[in-house]
């Protein structure tokens, strides 16, 4: 007898309760539509974006000390471990001066800001330094120093993603050169914690959701639809320069290790999501690691690069801060020369530094870049303080994919990565158990009967 084919809205209604992605994806459209029938009410819910943000940040640092603590110890090699951190730092330096420059590029051919004709006098610094908070990028001295933990549970306390990786290599090289036989419990130990903090992720993330549904309604409710057609030329701009950099990044990705970035973008498309919802690359990073793990990346090489991306590899907010600067240029009638644009690409190689966690950095390294100039009044950033909410997910969907194709170019460079288990997970040929709301589809399902307990319904927990 043949088997009866499930009814349309039992199969919605099935794809809406296991898939991640399609759950994100419909709050996404409804907090748009809260956010523009009911702003007031929309501005409410700020909390639940909060709130899941909070708690993601809360398993980052463990996380990654634990990630990082074992692919050290796993690999046996500390000298293998700076490799990979030079050569991820040449990657970041490359790819983020490839993005100011289509940046700069792109903005001299457009014009976004040409015929605004904005009056200088006219605007205040006062509202950049309430976003600001009045506080200011660190010196190359200061984000060195910043970098090295005063206390050993201060950086965890602090969620200082560079101090949890300089203890976490500290860490790793003292297992290696103590081995296994003087520290036998240590090792398992980490491994045993990052189990758990697994399992927290997979908790965490069923609240994904509705702090995509709380962020979009907030974004829609307090700046509306209008700032889009205000701002649209400069916004289009942004999204198709960031465009072409994701192509060249596809291309690169497809030179150096034959994979394809469109298969890693269907791979991690419920991360990307969620990541564009609530404005934050944060709030992705340890379902971003889990996935590049079991997409045959090492560990060593995913604990380093990635984390470490986050703070020096910011393609997307390069691309923004160089098309922003000639933006708010040309909108006040300044007309900069090639010198002085060499001079923007140059500051902003600096600024954009460092510029992770810190609130209102993109509105610093603007107005650090404007000083430098000296022919843009200060005043002038606020002519983006309208629209910078919206070019958030620009940013961060590109400082996300960024900083995947520069684990899998450094990790194929290093000879780090399985290919052919990158491409069969990416070519979906490593079929998942059933996509669930922990689990898009693409992940493998394989995993061991000690493992099973841990892991939210339908996720793979099988480790490369």
């Amino acid at each position: 007898m043949p088997q009866s084919v499930p009814s349309l809205p039992r199969r919605i209604a099935r794809i809406l309760r296991t898939s991640l992605f399609a759950q994100v994806a419909c709050a996404l459209v409804l907090g748009i539509v809260v956010g523009r029938l009911w702003p007031g009410f929309a501005s409410d819910l700020q909390p639940l974006g909060d709130g899941f943000t909070r708690l993601i940040k809360t398993i980052i640092s463990p996380l990654v000390f634990c990630v990082v603590v074992v692919g050290i110890a796993k690999a046996g090699d500390l000298k293998a471990f700076g490799r990979i951190g030079l050569k991820a730092l040449i990657w970041f330096e490359v790819a983020s001066t490839l993005a100011l420059l289509i940046g700069l590029v792109a903005a001299n051919v457009v014009q976004p800001g040409s015929g605004m004709r904005v009056d200088p006098a006219t605007l205040s610094a006062k509202a950049v330094d309430a976003k600001t908070g009045g506080g200011s990028l660190p010196s190359t001295a200061e984000f060195v120093l910043n970098a090295l933990p005063t206390s050993f549970i201060g950086a965890f306390a602090e969620n200082s993603l560079l101090q949890v990786l300089v203890l976490a290599c500290l860490v790793g090289a003292a297992l290696l050169h103590l081995g296994h036989t003087k520290v036998p419990q240590v090792l398992p130990a980490i491994e045993q914690a990052q189990e758990i903090i697994f399992a927290i992720v997979g908790f965490v993330m069923r609240l994904a959701p509705i702090a995509v549904f709380g962020a979009m309604a907030v974004l829609i409710g307090q700046y509306g639809l209008g700032v889009i057609e205000t701002y649209a030329k400069l916004i289009v701009l942004c999204y198709a320069a960031a465009a072409l950099f994701v192509a060249l990044l596809a291309v690169a990705l497809k030179a150096l290790t034959g994979l394809s970035l469109w298969k890693f973008v269907r791979y991690i498309r419920a991360e990307l999501l969620l990541a564009m919802g609530t404005a934050s690359t944060e709030s992705v990073l340890p379902r971003v690691m889990q996935k590049l793990r079991k997409a045959g990346a090492r560990d060593d090489a995913v604990g380093l690069v990635l984390p470490t991306g986050y703070s020096f590899n910011l393609d997307g907010a390069s691309l923004y801060l160089s098309i922003g600067t000639l933006f708010i240029a040309q909108a006040v009638g300044v007309d900069l020369s090639l010198g002085q644009q060499i001079t923007v690409v140059l500051v902003l190689m600096l600024t954009s530094k460092g510029m992770a966690g810190i609130p209102g950095s993109a509105f610093l390294a603007l107005s650090a870049t404007a000083s430098s100039l000296g022919a843009i009044p200060a005043g002038a950033v606020a002519l983006l303080l309208g629209v910078d909410r919206i070019m958030d997910s620009m940013r961060v969907v590109t400082n996300l994919l960024g900083n995947c194709v520069a684990v899998f170019a450094v990790s194929r460079w290093e000879g780090a990565l399985d290919i052919e288990r990158a491409k069969a997970v990416l070519g979906g040929e490593v079929a998942p158990a059933g996509e669930t709301a922990a689990a898009p589809a693409g992940e493998t399902a394989t995993a061991t009967a000690g493992e099973t307990a841990a892991a939210p319904a339908g996720e793979s927990v099988h480790r490369s």
